[in-house]
């Protein structure tokens, strides 16, 4: 019986009693007084079927119990319902016994967080790269259990798109990377793994550039110095050889040049990112650079037009190798008769540098 059916059931059934009682009445001389008892024999009726439902949802594991009518209904109804979230939840409880026990055999540790931060569960590398012990830590606020700074601004920030670096607390040579995601309402996913052969072959990498940049410096500096002389004397007067001097004077610049780009490369990737608070003047720069353009490129026009004289915090070779590459792709990529313009202004958000041909 669906539930629009069990409720009319259920009026006639009231109906029925106060009819019964209403004719007894009237044959007994007392209406007022049969009605009222079967009025109250139906309440007692209802609150006995709302003692039986209260007895067995404190007992859900009980059957639910025997009725008919809207009280059959309500019971069906919830016991379904009962059968749902116990379906429900068993299916949440294997899909986390799934993720958990991938995590366990995991070599990266992983610890599971409540949106407090407190540790929720932890893995077995989790205990060798932080220390951390599960179930003894479950619980505990995390920023109690690991003492980095870093990471305590790192967690508190709430900004976990790049990863952190950190040196393990036991060895100070092993470098451990940590990242954060959140996931279900706002809990913590933090996986940590060990770097510390990857930042080594990747310091590596960084000091073998800088040594070759510099160990070629000087025989290359020694061979353009003996073609500047051999080109300066008589051998010159020979337009074949005059030609291959300045062929291969050019390489050796192309190669100073691709040096000096190697050295400079090293150089920032050797320094941690910090914030720039040197003032450029951009002005000058830009009238330094033309002067270099006019030797490198004197076939092209290159206009610098200075609306303001506004200076920027940064790095001076930073600013001046960025805006040479624009300047520069600008040239290579126009008219050999089109003038390429670089304009210094303001606007509403601030100093504005402009390159166009």
């Amino acid at each position: 019986m669906n539930l629009a059916g069990s409720w009319r059931a259920e009026l006639r059934k009231l109906l029925l009693i106060l009819a019964v009682s209403a004719a007894i009445g009237w044959l007994s001389g007392y209406v007022l007084e049969v009605l009222t008892l079967g009025l109250a024999t139906v309440a007692a009726s209802w609150l006995w079927q709302l003692w039986r439902m209260r007895r067995w949802l404190e007992n859900p594991e009980l059957a639910p119990p025997e009725s008919d009518g809207i009280w059959g209904l309500v019971y069906d109804t919830i016991y379904g319902l009962q059968r749902e979230n116990r379906d429900a939840r068993g299916r949440l409880q294997s899909t986390v016994d799934y993720l958990r026990s991938s995590f366990a055999s995991m070599r990266d540790g992983v610890v599971i967080l409540t949106q407090s931060g407190a540790i929720e569960w932890s893995n077995e590398a989790a205990s060798t790269l932080l220390g951390l012990q599960y179930p003894r830590d479950q619980g505990q606020p995390v920023l109690n259990l690991l003492r980095w700074p870093e990471f305590h601004e790192y967690f508190l920030g709430g900004e976990f798109q790049q990863p952190l670096q950190v040196p393990s607390a036991s060895n100070p040579r092993q470098i451990l990377q940590i990242e954060i995601t959140t996931f279900a309402g706002g809990d913590f996913l933090f996986f940590i793994r060990d770097v510390t052969r990857v930042v080594q072959t990747e310091q590596m990498r960084r000091d073998f550039v800088g040594n070759v940049s510099h160990e070629l410096r000087t025989p290359l500096t020694v061979f353009k110095g003996y073609l500047d002389n051999l080109g300066a004397g008589e051998l010159t007067e020979n337009k074949t050889v005059a030609k291959a001097f300045q062929q291969m004077g050019g390489q050796v610049q192309r190669m100073e040049t691709l040096l000096s780009d190697l050295l400079w490369l090293s150089r920032i990737e050797s320094v941690r990112e910090e914030m720039k608070t040197e003032e450029v003047d951009i002005p000058r720069l830009l009238q330094e650079l033309r002067e270099e353009l006019r030797t490198s490129e004197p076939d092209r026009l290159v206009v610098v037009e200075l609306e303001c004289r506004s200076s920027v915090a940064g790095d001076y070779r930073e600013l001046h190798s960025a805006i040479s590459n624009l300047v520069i792709n600008a040239i290579k990529y126009s008219d050999q008769d089109q003038p390429v313009v670089v304009r210094w202004e303001n606007n509403e958000i601030g100093p504005l540098l402009r390159v166009s041909d």
